[in-house]
């Protein structure tokens, strides 16, 4: 086992220490930074979650961005992210569900008021 920080060797045929590769920064990977669809995804399903009662579109956001961010996956497998892609179309779906059973009694309550 070779030590990472020992100073490469004057003597021929010597070979520079490998990089370690999969280490990243201090998030320790968790944060898919290379594949900001998966993020936004994530972020927005969660925030549509909570605000379901808003208007449709902030439900479908994070399924559409969730789809491309799992597409950029199967596309460069280096890059991370597909948990926070499948967590944006669940969460996303949800909150459309949510957002169409809402406009759904609205029309129903206001339909009955008349």
């Amino acid at each position: 086992m070779s030590n990472p920080y020992q100073s490469p060797s004057n003597y021929p045929g010597s070979q520079y220490p490998q990089q370690q590769y999969g280490q990243g920064d201090g998030t320790g990977g968790v944060i898919p930074y290379k594949n900001p669809y998966a993020l936004i995804a994530y972020y927005t399903g969660i925030f549509g979650l909570f605000c379901c009662f808003t208007p449709l579109p902030l439900g479908i956001v994070p399924v559409v961005l969730g789809i491309i961010g799992l597409k950029k996956r199967a596309e460069n497998p280096v890059i991370k992210g597909s948990v926070h892609a499948w967590i944006g179309i669940v969460l996303g779906s949800i909150s459309t569900i949510c957002s169409i059973l809402f406009i759904i009694g609205l029309i129903i309550s206001l339909a009955n008021q008349r």
